[in-house]
């Protein structure tokens, strides 16, 4: 594998985040789409997180759905709430500034104290599953206008060039664990996933002066199988090192960030991190902070198949640590839970418990 192939996003506080050419192991010679396989499995094994450039979905498709995202933001909060996100089974539509508390706390005291601390998330998104599921149709403004209607097409688009990218992905992971490239195929092909639009409207510094501990999205992991997360240049994420430390996830140009996942971890008999993230106020200093935009692609399994663990994760000496799991078993029986003083549903999908005050 050519040395260029891979080298150093992050390195911090014992934190090593590896940046990877991708185009290495779709086009690459076998020699080096192992090698590079290998690298990105290392990756999800050491840090949880590793950054792609040259990852195939075009530059412009990427900007063009960012714009698309920003003029959704800009609609009057009245239509906007016309979309209004419903169910956690759905877990479809819009969700206003302030709705959300994003937390792994699964407590309903826990949660309110941990809302208390932080907080509400400085934050409104839009969610975006897969096309014709039936009784869990889309939120889409196509209703509205003709924007309406190109936001739909460029959503579905979108939506569709990530699934492909998923299975890409999980191919890499399955060579690099030594198995055939389409081991997870049949596992993915479904599109079970979601868009995520997200937008963190300007915020000034002094309400991070106010409240030490206030955030833009609280301190998570995601649920499925992995992330695709396609950031602005704004900054403010941040992944927690093994040492215990914060440490900055510096947007880099033409790259998507990827995380492992909960349900990846399992999978592969915790060989595989799920690492904790959240988003805090900008590194660089301003009196008031611009908008953040970024798009989080949420994969998951197809919903009705059984995940155990994944061949080679396991042996007499390391035996399985998990049951076998129906997938939309799994799902269903964490998508909610009782509170008390105040209505809430908590929800496992993108990231984490994701608390909706109602």
């Amino acid at each position: 594998m050519a040395e260029a192939a891979v080298s150093s996003a992050v390195s911090s506080k014992s934190l090593e985040i590896p940046l990877i050419d991708f185009s290495s192991f779709v086009s690459g010679d076998e020699v080096t789409r192992r090698t590079t396989a290998q690298a990105i499995l290392r990756g999800f094994q050491s840090a949880g997180f590793i950054y792609l450039r040259n990852h195939g979905i075009l530059r412009d498709h990427i900007q063009t759905t960012f714009v698309e995202s920003a003029k959704f933001f800009r609609r009057p909060q009245a239509v906007k709430d016309k979309l209004c996100w419903t169910t956690p089974e759905a877990n479809r539509g819009y969700s206003q500034p302030g709705r959300e508390k994003t937390t792994d706390l699964t407590d309903a005291a826990d949660i309110e104290a941990k809302r208390a601390e932080e907080g509400v998330d400085l934050k409104e998104s839009m969610e975006i599953g897969r096309e014709g599921e039936p009784n869990h149709p889309n939120q889409w403004p196509d209703q509205f206008d003709k924007d309406g209607k190109e936001f739909k097409k460029q959503m579905l688009s979108f939506h569709d060039t990530c699934k492909d990218l998923h299975i890409q992905v999980m191919s890499a992971i399955a060579v690099g664990l030594g198995l055939d490239e389409h081991f997870f195929d049949s596992f993915c092909d479904g599109g079970d996933n979601t868009l995520r639009l997200l937008h963190y409207p300007e915020v000034s510094h002094d309400v991070f002066l106010k409240n030490e501990y206030q955030v833009r999205a609280g301190a998570h992991t995601d649920y499925g199988s992995m992330t695709l997360l396609f950031q602005d240049n704004a900054g403010g994420l941040q992944v927690l090192s093994p040492s215990g430390d914060w440490v900055n996830a510096t947007p880099i140009e033409n790259t998507i960030v990827v995380n492992a996942a909960d349900l990846l971890a399992r999978w592969s008999n915790d060989t595989i991190k799920s690492t904790k993230h959240r988003v805090v106020e900008p590194p660089a200093r301003a009196d008031t902070h611009p908008a953040r935009y970024s798009i989080a692609y949420f994969c998951n399994p197809n919903f009705d198949r059984y995940i155990d663990a994944i061949p080679g994760t396991y042996s007499e000496e390391r035996p399985k640590r998990y049951q076998g799991v129906n997938r939309s078993v799994s799902l269903s029986q964490l998508l909610s839970m009782d509170a008390i003083l105040i209505q809430a549903v908590a929800i496992i999908l993108r990231g984490g418990w994701q608390q909706r005050i109602e």
